[in-house]
């Protein structure tokens, strides 16, 4: 990056479950007028805006910034599947740090419809007919839907190679609504145990149970990225800095591993989060605070593998050490991750971001990781792209 970016405000509004949700001009402009407000600066001073989503028409992110203002500024749509939020940061930051504006802004909604996520254009080649192959002649099981034979095939392909069991998910999805009891923006704040989420319905017989599955959501969340000069001319927070941040899309592992981990995008993120490291000349170790795509229990258990957090092989054993939590080497998914705090697709990566700059603010509350200096994200899509980004406490 050429020069520093600071995440100067940042919004999102509660998710909710579908019909639960205001029309998404009203979701994506109360976040966007969050965002402004939390950086104090005027939907005049944004130069550019990046907006994303995924289910919804062309030019959907100008009809959500109408409602703001109608300012004339460059506004691009982003559809990167469930990187999307994150994908529209990606954009906002590199057009600041390239020096093109100063200040931008990245916003994320969806609204969703309730069940299993299906495509929409059936008259032509879906984005996901070679995935869907792949994960065909690997684990079968046409009658579940794609979603979960996705991750769900992953998580059994763990099982497989490491004896990993089913109860080392479930204590993840514990996990995650441990952290999100004390997150009021999360859609499901009840506590569950290990022994709940074993005896939650199996969507997978001894691969999945629902709880271990994130639910489809309602919701919005933005960011303001801005430069060094333009806050410090404007007296704007510059508490937060993006140190480094990279974007990856399949290689030829995807398909020719023949894994169900590499399919759901594991050299993806090893890629990017290695990527990041090298920029910022840091190493995992440092790592106080992480925010990471669980869309299924089984992705958070690949992902911490992916990300370094822990060998591969040693998911299991990470979390039986209580590594992934608070007391732990890494306190994963504060907010509660997209298992608790819900998966609004086009906003999951811009409120991991809020997550993020309110841990390294210190505004946290219940939720505060003590200490917290550096904390990473990573937003997977299939399809696909991943970013993962490194901030750090300026």
């Amino acid at each position: 990056m050429s020069s520093s970016v600071y995440v100067a405000g940042v919004g999102m509004i509660p998710f909710v479950k579908p019909g639960a949700n205001k029309p998404y001009p009203e979701m994506g402009a109360e976040a966007t007028r969050l965002a402004l407000a939390d950086a104090g600066v005027a939907f005049t001073q944004i130069e550019q805006a990046y907006v994303g989503y995924v289910y919804g028409d062309s030019t959907c992110g100008q009809r959500a910034l109408y409602e703001v203002g109608m300012t004339g500024i460059p506004i691009v749509n982003v559809n990167n599947n469930c990187s999307t939020g994150s994908s529209a940061l990606f954009l906002a930051r590199q057009a600041v740090a390239s020096g093109a504006v100063e200040c931008a802004l990245a916003l994320g909604f969806e609204h969703m419809s309730p069940g299993a996520l299906g495509t929409h254009f059936n008259d032509r080649p879906s984005p996901f007919d070679r995935f869907d192959e792949a994960t065909e002649a690997l684990v079968g099981n046409s009658q579940i839907p794609l979603a979960l034979r996705y991750f769900g095939g992953a998580g059994l392909a763990h099982m497989q190679q490491f004896g990993t069991p089913l109860e080392t998910f479930a204590a993840i999805r514990a996990k995650a609504s441990r952290h999100a009891a004390n997150n009021p923006m999360a859609l499901f704040r009840n506590v569950v145990s290990t022994e709940d989420v074993m005896k939650a319905p199996m969507l997978w017989p001894d691969v999945m149970t629902r709880l271990m599955a994130c639910p489809p959501t309602c919701g919005a969340a933005a960011a303001v990225v801005c430069s060094e000069a333009f806050a410090a001319r404007h007296g704007l927070n510059r508490s937060v800095r993006i140190r480094a941040q990279a974007m990856t899309t399949d290689g030829p592992a995807t398909f020719a591993a023949e894994d169900m981990r590499e399919v759901v995008g594991f050299s993806m993120a090893r890629a990017a989060a290695q990527k990041v490291f090298e920029t910022a000349g840091v190493g995992v170790e440092d790592i106080d605070v992480v925010e990471l795509h669980d869309c299924f229990a089984q992705n958070e258990l690949i992902t911490y593998e992916a990300l370094g957090l822990c060998p591969v092989g040693g998911a299991q054993q990470f979390v039986a050490d209580g590594d992934n939590t608070y007391g732990g080497r890494y306190v994963t998914n504060p907010s509660g991750g997209l298992l608790s705090k819900g998966h609004p697709l086009g906003a999951t990566g811009l409120a991991q971001c809020t997550e993020l700059v309110h841990q390294l603010r210190g505004t946290a509350d219940k939720r505060q990781v003590e200490g917290a200096r550096l904390a990473l994200q990573h937003n997977l899509g299939l399809g696909g792209a991943c970013v993962v980004t490194l901030y750090e406490k300026a």
